[in-house]
């Protein structure tokens, strides 16, 4: 069985003028591509930032952990692996900025 877990950060249009990022919702899902399609809607309507309140989101850096478990003799195993995936409409200068804060945080 699949499951797939989104984190990353958002960058927004601050409310006073400029731009920023924060944290994005977690979130979850069995439907990879349902994730996405959850993802860029939250993005579309300013629900993806966990609670910064930006004046509108422009896009998103995501990280997808992609968990893959098995069942053995009555014992689970998983295995995690991790992509990192853009959203929204983003400048190369905004795509480093985010994958820098990533690291920083």
């Amino acid at each position: 069985m699949k499951t797939y877990k989104l984190t990353g950060y958002v960058l927004g249009n601050y409310w006073g003028g400029g731009q920023g990022a924060y944290p994005c919702e977690r979130l979850e899902n069995n439907d990879r591509k349902k994730l996405m399609q959850e993802a860029r809607s939250l993005l579309k309507s300013g629900g993806l930032d966990s609670g910064m309140g930006f004046d509108g989101l422009i896009g998103a850096i995501v990280d997808i952990e992609i968990i893959d478990t098995i069942e053995k003799d009555g014992r689970k195993y998983k295995n995690s692996e991790y992509e990192t995936k853009f959203i929204g409409k983003l400048t190369p200068k905004q795509k480093t900025f985010l994958e820098d804060c990533r690291f920083n945080y």
